[in-house]
């Protein structure tokens, strides 16, 4: 058994590896970055060591830092996690030449499907379905688009490497294939290094289904049932599920067959995973496999009762699997939710910022949470902005739903602008919970997902007003000495005191007043006055007590930047406090377009004095590993561009100055 084990990785991973390891009785040690030098993993470890700087590039992918850390720890064995090194058939190669263990297959099937061309020939081989395309080495646009137009249109343009919706383009008509396969290539070649791209046939309204498998050195290989990814946005995974609903017994089988005849022709060892597209038909079409433990394992998980990681780590040190086929239990229903931060009203775009308040309500049963983060860490512009996998099992597929609905709806969270009203929305929405699912789910239902949740209740408003009498109440008692004046409870000499407040939902401004009387505080709206109290938390991440009218009801309350995040009745409202009619938005200037977010400056479509038209695209901008295209937001002209290719810029900084056409 292994028994001292590097993890080279960060994060949730690394601190759920860490703690399947320690249950185990092996010693760990963790590497991290100087930007991670207080990280959760770090603390978790027994031992850590340095390796670089924040960037990636220069600390977690590479390769002779994470090896000389392992012999200067004295490990035995690295465990890869996912992403970063995992699916690095070189990383696998070094391991082996300094005698350590490689905590998932070898080098040589890592390559096989690490490759999307040579594995999806291998796979053809061994009798797995594939989807019509174009897998070849002759990249050349001529040959690209010869074998575009045999496919048809739509089509889809992928990379070869990697993985992640990363090089990845879909592709209405012939006149927009070679934008998107320069583009695609660029993507590819920052993300992996490999810009060689494959062709496939585009399916209309397909599921993504994957079987997890699990191979020892015995020639052994089981599944452990599939998962449903098909809640998904630009390819990559919001919502996954096991066991997949609404499939049909024969398609189960197509699926869970090919996945252990895929890992079979490679002589597979350990955690892997075969992803399909399945049609409408129920015809399933072999996408890749992924050499690796998957983000969504914890579904598997819990529909098991099994910990994959021990497995992982089992069949590593040389051990048989412990079960069979038939032995593999499938228990209930599991459901999980990635919460990023980012904002799903700009296009979701990546956040970053101090993390003050973070806590889910779990249930040991029932609700689970990995994380790699906790209230005070720094979410930063080097990684991936992912906070949490929010993991819920039920009896049934409705069960596990609700349990995840609420445990999202009551999670207390501030600092960072999050997708955790849209995760509500989905999970909620009767199209999910009917398993109407298919790839496009978030593009169909995307109005009813983001955005305002209606009117605002008072309710509402009174739960953020709580929020900001108390912040009021704080920042007098900061600097002021203790007495009367300090304390926010409206006292004046001979008069009752009122104090107007605006608010901003979507497009409306909400006026509320709070009035001070005698007999206690009152909210006046346009629906007329109410009494109203408030109790606050006892600790930071608890729920506010409040009172407005004859109703008193629990709501968690917190900041995201300049918004304020009120749960209430299984629903999350997002209100701006709005300053005598002025936002606080930050405005960019008439006629300029600045950065949403800090990156780096990867493509300038235009010079000063060309005319565009709207949703022309202007500059490129690359963060967290994904390529963001600025457009142009009207008909006009470029005054003025403020950027060239390779600048890194921060957030709000002028780009491009714009003039539109009047």
């Amino acid at each position: 058994m292994i028994k001292r084990l590097l993890i080279a990785n960060r994060g949730e991973i690394a601190c759920r590896i860490i703690r399947t390891s320690r249950a185990m009785g092996i010693q760990t040690v963790a590497v991290y970055s100087e930007a991670d030098a207080n990280a959760m993993h770090v603390k978790m470890a027994d031992t850590a060591r340095l390796i670089g700087p924040a960037s990636a590039s220069q600390s977690y992918l590479v390769i002779e830092k994470i090896i000389e850390a392992a012999k200067a720890e004295q490990a035995d064995a690295i465990h890869p996690g996912y992403g970063f090194l995992s699916e690095r058939a070189a990383f696998a190669e070094a391991c082996a030449a300094a005698g350590l263990i490689f905590v998932g297959p070898s080098s040589e099937a890592i390559r096989a499907m690490g490759d999307k061309a040579r594995a999806k020939a291998l796979m053809g081989k061994a009798g797995v379905p594939l989807t019509p395309g174009y897998h070849g080495e002759d990249q050349a646009d001529e040959t690209l688009e010869i074998e575009a137009q045999k496919i048809g249109f739509p089509v889809l343009v992928k990379a070869s490497a990697g993985g992640g919706g990363r090089g990845m383009r879909i592709v209405k008509n012939s006149e927009d294939l070679m934008p998107a396969i320069d583009a695609a290539r660029r993507e590819a070649t920052a993300a992996f290094g490999d810009g060689t791209l494959l062709l496939e046939r585009y399916l209309g309204r397909p599921r993504h289904v994957e079987v997890q498998i699990m191979a020892d050195n015995y020639g052994n290989v089981i599944h452990l049932h599939e998962r449903d990814c098909s809640i998904q946005r630009r390819h990559q995974k919001v919502i996954e599920e096991a066991p997949a609903p609404n499939l049909s017994n024969e398609t189960r089988k197509q699926l869970t067959d090919a996945a252990v005849a895929a890992a079979k022709a490679i002589n597979y060892l350990g955690a892997g995973t075969c992803e399909f597209l399945v049609d409408e038909d129920g015809s399933p079409y072999f996408i890749e496999m992924n050499t690796r433990i998957q983000v969504e394992h914890p579904v598997t998980e819990m529909i098991t009762g099994l910990d994959l990681i021990e497995l992982q780590l089992r069949v590593a040190s040389g051990e048989k699997l412990p079960l069979k086929q038939e032995e593999v239990p499938c228990s209930g229903s599991a459901i999980e939710a990635r919460l990023y931060a980012e904002d799903p009203e700009r296009g979701f775009l990546p956040q970053t910022g101090r993390l003050d308040a973070f806590k889910v309500p779990t249930n040991p049963k029932r609700v689970r949470v990995d994380t790699g983060v906790e209230p005070g860490d720094v979410i930063t512009v080097n990684y991936d902005p992912m906070i949490a996998k929010v993991i819920a099992w039920g009896e049934t597929r409705e069960l596990a739903a609700a349990e995840l609905a609420e445990a999202l709806a009551k999670t207390e969270l501030s600092g960072v602008s999050t997708n955790i009203d849209f995760l509500t929305k989905t999970i909620s929405h009767p199209a999910f919970r009917k398993a109407d699912l298919d790839t496009h789910f978030i593009d169909r239902h995307e109005p009813d997902l983001i955005g305002s949740s209606g009117s605002t209740p008072t309710d509402v408003l009174g739960a953020a007003l709580a929020l900001i009498l108390e912040e009021q109440q704080e920042k007098a008692r900061a600097f002021a000495a203790p007495g009367p004046w300090v304390e926010n409870d409206g006292f004046r000499m001979n008069q009752d005191l009122e104090e107007l407040f605006q608010f901003r939902n979507g497009e409306d401004v909400l006026n509320v007043t709070i009035a001070w009387r005698q007999a206690g505080q009152a909210l006046i709206t346009d629906k007329g006055e109410v009494p109203f109290s408030y109790m606050k938390p006892k600790d930071s991440q608890g729920a506010w007590f409040v009172s407005c009218g004859e109703r008193s009801f629990q709501a968690y309350v917190s900041r995201a930047g300049n918004t304020i995040v009120v749960g209430l009745d299984g629903q999350r409202w997002r209100v701006e406090p709005v300053t005598f009619g002025t936002t606080n938005n930050i405005d960019a200037g008439a006629g300029s377009l600045s950065a949403p977010m800090p990156g780096k400056i990867v493509r300038v479509h235009v010079t000063a004095g060309t005319k565009v038209r709207k949703g022309d695209p202007l500059v490129a901008l690359e963060a967290m590993k994904m390529e963001h295209v600025i457009t142009a937001p009207s008909v006009g002209i470029v005054t003025n561009v403020k950027c060239a290719i390779g600048d890194q810029v921060e957030e709000g900084v002028e780009l491009v100055a714009f003039e539109a056409e009047a």
